[in-house]
């Protein structure tokens, strides 16, 4: 009684474990063995490397660590194709084998990972760019090989398909990190807020009566547009050559605008202005601020819209 071996099986209390011998009990320990040894190594590389290379920048050290991983990766799996295939194995039978299987039962974990080395060549996003994917919106701070981290962000209640399921009313975090599949670059379309062009075209919108002095809210907007938008045009007009370099695009104008347009109830004045990606909430509202202000001395009032109006 008891555990005994031999070549073609493994009895355990009398008990044949089928498929199960030395040889593979052999291949199962070199397995083990390979694959602590690459991640040993793969932590004392990235280590290495990082003490190397102390001044490199964020987005620098995450494709440095990411190279790393996808070198480590493709050795492992080369040693474990080299420990379970045997002289006598057809290796084009077994490849094509295991690739029918695993297509059929991981369909989903493939396309995920086929998305990754798509993002990997930089034509969708990267690490640190502000993205919506798969209905999540805010800035990615980690790529693995199935999902793409994000620290979720939340959004103007007047944005388009804006459901109002996040407490945050603005583009600011919110706290959540949130995974989502790499897969969704394929089924849905990605927004990215700062890979070719790191601004926004914003608008505040202002509710008047029809006979208010559209000159002198039109004069008081723009002025509080130049105050607290963009402070360096000439990026912002550098930014657009290097999209024109890449994509047809139309001439547009980065001043501040104002626009009107009659309502029923109310006129409507709004400044459309330029703003950088990050910290337009603080800067919609430093120019509501002064906008007020500037009506305020002008002595003309807002005028009140909604249900009970």
């Amino acid at each position: 009684m008891g555990v005994e071996f031999s070549r073609e099986s493994i009895e355990i209390f009398g008990v044949t474990l089928v498929g199960v011998n030395s040889t593979t009990l052999v291949k199962v320990a070199f397995s083990l063995l390979l694959i602590a040894v690459v991640l040993l190594v793969r932590r004392i590389v990235i280590a290495l490397a990082d003490r190397a290379l102390p001044g490199v920048s964020r987005r620098g050290r995450f494709w440095k660590r990411q190279t790393i991983l996808l070198i480590t990766t493709i050795i492992l799996a080369i040693g474990l194709v080299s420990i379970w295939a045997t002289p006598g194995t057809d290796l084009g039978v077994m490849i094509g084998l295991i690739t029918a299987g695993l297509a059929f039962a991981l369909q989903k974990v493939i396309t995920s990972l086929a998305a990754y080395f798509v993002i990997l060549r930089g034509a969708t996003f990267s690490v640190g760019d502000r993205i919506t994917m798969g209905g999540v919106r805010g800035d990615v701070v980690r790529l693995g090989f199935l999902r793409t981290t994000v620290m979720e962000m939340g959004q103007p209640p007047t944005a388009r398909g804006s459901t109002g399921e996040s407490w945050v009313h603005s583009r600011q975090y919110t706290g959540r990190i949130v995974t989502v599949a790499n897969s969704a670059i394929f089924d849905q379309p990605v927004f990215n807020y700062t890979r070719e062009f790191p601004y926004l075209w914003e608008e505040i919108s202002i509710p008047l009566p029809h006979d208010a002095d559209r000159e002198a809210v039109a004069r008081v907007l723009r002025d509080a547009a130049h105050r607290h938008a963009v402070t360096d045009p000439g990026d912002v007009q550098r930014s657009l050559l290097r999209m024109r370099g890449r994509f047809l695009l139309e001439d547009t104008s980065t001043e501040p605008t104002v626009y009107c347009r009659i309502g029923a109830d109310c006129l409507e004045m709004a400044v459309r202005f330029v703003t950088p990606i990050r910290g337009v909430r603080a800067i919609s509202s430093a120019i509501t601020s002064d906008v007020l202000d500037g009506l305020a001395e002008e002595g003309i009032q807002l005028l009140i819209v909604g249900p009970g109006a």
